[in-house]
């Protein structure tokens, strides 16, 4: 008795089912693979980031003097906005620095003293430091301390902390390293992280 050869129309469905059922898992893997390597390069940028911004701002806060209007070296000390005085580029004048965060970004404004005597007026210089900061109402970006700092957070100034109290400022900056591919609305919980820094002021410092 004779068979016809070749595959049935019922085999033939089987087959091309099978073959994207494996093709879609194949998809699948390739793409939680890309997602993993660019979620890592994504979070090491932003580790990368968030140390440089910290030295710099470590750095020029470090340096808070009187200004060169015989101001006192703090201005404005709130959770969000930080104004002070030093001189950044070592021109002998005490440039009025702030760092304010706004919305996701942190923000920093100078302005030099001109005229004779010297007096802080004109406009400010502005530039964007650093996008998708997501710091919490609990997590201030900047918290104060006073010349009895012993390394924890309980002796933190409460607000509002007057200018004259303040020895120590601590920053904090919440990243969200997967912003930059999606939507900061939907945040990654696995790629916030927060980095923190410890600044002395060395022209104000007692007894620390």
């Amino acid at each position: 008795m004779n068979r016809s050869s070749g595959f049935t129309l019922i085999e033939v469905v089987v087959s091309i089912g099978i073959f994207i059922v494996i093709m879609a898992a194949v998809a699948l893997f390739e793409s939680n693979i890309f997602s993993y390597q660019r979620n890592a390069s994504n979070s090491m940028a932003t580790v990368q980031d968030a140390q440089v911004i910290l030295k710099t701002l470590s750095k020029e806060i470090r340096m808070a003097s009187q200004a060169s209007d015989g101001s006192y070296a703090l201005q404005i000390v709130a959770t969000d906005t930080l104004q002070f005085f030093a001189d950044t580029n070592s021109d002998g004048l005490k440039e009025r620095i702030r760092y304010s965060f706004v919305g996701n970004n942190l923000y920093r404004a100078s302005m030099t003293p001109i005229g004779s005597p010297l007096a802080y007026s004109g406009t400010e210089s502005t530039s964007t430091v650093l996008t998708d900061v997501v710091n919490a109402s609990s997590t201030p970006v900047f918290s104060y301390f006073n010349g009895t700092y012993a390394g924890t957070t309980t002796g933190v100034l409460s607000q509002p902390v007057s200018p004259n109290d303040v020895r120590l400022i601590q920053i904090n900056l919440t990243l969200n390293a997967g912003a930059s591919v999606g939507n900061t609305s939907q945040q990654n919980m696995s790629a916030i992280r927060t980095y923190t820094a410890d600044v002395t002021l060395r022209n104000l410092k007692d007894n620390l």
